[in-house]
């Protein structure tokens, strides 16, 4: 771990002409934001399609429930994006 938070301070020294370990740790904290939103929302569309599959006749409201999650992640994620680059 402690050899993690070296790596984290060179490479955030050798960005920002600085040993600052925050900026390195909120570059961590953005992508996995991104990544995690990536990953919920491919997981609402594949859930969503095997649920219209199964479902025909109910495919419009399992795309607008299917929309609204996707959203609200979205919205989370920026969030976090937000958050993350305000730590310095």
């Amino acid at each position: 771990m402690l050899r993690i938070l070296a790596l984290l301070q060179e490479a955030g020294g050798a960005a920002a002409g600085g040993g600052d370990l925050g900026a390195g740790l909120a570059v961590i904290g953005a992508g996995l934001a991104v990544i995690g939103a990536g990953i919920g929302i491919g997981r609402i569309g594949g859930n969503m399609t095997e649920a219209m599959a199964r479902q025909p006749e109910a495919a419009a409201q399992i795309q607008n429930g299917a929309i609204i999650l996707a959203a609200l992640i979205e919205g989370a994620a920026l969030f976090g994006l937000v958050i993350a680059g305000f730590i310095k």
